[in-house]
């Protein structure tokens, strides 16, 4: 079975366990003979694979208890393989989400670290820096490579602390590993929106199958 979580830069395959990416502005060039569960947020894409009697577009067939509106298909998916937790995707945006009784009870989003690092260089040259992730976040900064890192790592917890409130937390997405060390009730998890893809096939198996 071959599953696909189409971003605006990304196509994301998932196949025997393993990810491979394809670049969007390529993706209008690949061809499968298998089929493909997908899901998507990239509405250009998602119209020209409706046409495509090999892809199968997942959305319409997910199921999720909220009242939150404008949710986006990728959170949809990462939230219907959680049943109680809050749901951490941090990619280009960082994206939280609260399940409570396979209930979403809704979320928030704040721009990802590189956006964030992207900003403060917006500012002043003297603020274009990397990001020290090993910096002690029980200390007050004495530079300013240190104070800018602190700046952007310290509310970033604070925020997933406050809406945890003791609950485990699933962390996905490129810096999900790196934001995940920070608590001791954290799982990391890669493939955690395949995994909703996949619950969802399986319970709806007499349709998609």
């Amino acid at each position: 079975m071959t599953l696909c979580d189409v971003g605006n830069t990304n196509a994301t395959f998932f196949e025997n366990g393993k990810i491979t990416k394809i670049r969007i502005e390529n993706f209008k060039y690949f061809r499968s003979d298998e089929k493909i569960y997908f899901i998507s947020v990239n509405d250009e894409v998602t119209k020209r694979l409706q046409n495509s009697p090999r892809f199968v577009n997942l959305e319409p067939y997910f199921e999720l208890d909220t009242i939150y509106k404008g949710l986006g298909i990728d959170r949809v998916a990462s939230c219907y393989a959680v049943k109680n937790g809050l749901i951490i995707d941090a990619g280009s945006a960082i994206t939280m989400d609260v399940m409570m009784n396979s209930m979403h009870l809704g979320g928030a989003i704040m721009p990802g670290i590189s956006h964030i690092l992207k900003t403060y260089e917006a500012i002043s040259p003297r603020l274009k820096i990397s990001l020290n992730s090993q910096i002690d976040l029980d200390a007050l900064p004495q530079k300013t490579t240190d104070a800018v890192s602190y700046g952007i790592i310290k509310p970033i917890l604070l925020l997933i602390e406050n809406m945890a409130n003791g609950s485990k937390i699933y962390f996905t997405g490129g810096d999900g590993e790196f934001l995940s060390r920070f608590f001791a009730t954290s799982i990391y998890d890669r493939i955690l929106v395949f995994r909703g893809m996949q619950k969802l096939i399986e319970q709806k198996k007499d349709i998609l199958c």
